[in-house]
């Protein structure tokens, strides 16, 4: 674990956001952007002499293979972390979306992990195993689990996870001993 220049008792902000990025995922958004272009080459300067359906299906094809590619691709860069008094929220990529917002009153605990695995959530992404819960992974190293109240588990990788672990301990202390009286 980390030292931390504040101390394990200093006051946490009202807000804490953390983020984390994955860079080598650009390599595969140029390669959509590539892929596009290719089928706009296509559509602009056709060669083919074959008729116009598998023109038309090799044009079509492209852009919506470089889309998708280039779409899945910048969803996942990065993941943003916000979390207030009242909630946790995770958005992924430059638009937010897919994104989550989990009530801490659902929360029933946080746990730092050292060691998250794109291997072993099948890959980078927004990733649910049956065994293991629901994740949001964009890059292998720390991260933060959280516990909820009706058994699942969800994976968070972000910077400073241990950090988003304190606070969310801290702040779900006064609301859990409330609930068990």
């Amino acid at each position: 674990m980390r030292e931390h220049p504040h101390g394990e008792n200093a006051k946490h902000p009202d807000v804490w956001t953390g983020h984390a990025t994955k860079r080598v995922q650009w390599l595969p958004a140029v390669a959509g952007v590539a892929v596009m272009a290719l089928g706009i080459e296509l559509a602009v300067d056709s060669p083919w002499t074959s008729g116009i359906a598998p023109l038309v299906m090799a044009v079509v094809g492209c852009i919506a293979a470089g889309l998708l590619v280039l779409f899945g691709t910048l969803a996942f860069l990065h993941v943003d972390l916000r979390l207030d008094k009242e909630c946790l929220e995770v958005r992924c990529g430059h638009i937010g979306v897919p994104r989550r917002k989990i009530p801490l009153t659902h929360v029933a605990g946080a746990e730092f992990a050292a060691h998250v695995n794109p291997r072993h959530w099948g890959g980078w992404g927004y990733r649910w195993r049956p065994e293991k819960g629901t994740a949001v992974v964009v890059r292998r190293g720390e991260g933060v689990v959280l516990r909820l109240w009706d058994g699942h588990t969800f994976t968070i990788t972000v910077d400073n996870a241990e950090t988003a672990v304190r606070v969310i301990s801290d702040r779900l202390r006064p609301g859990t001993t409330g609930a068990l009286h």
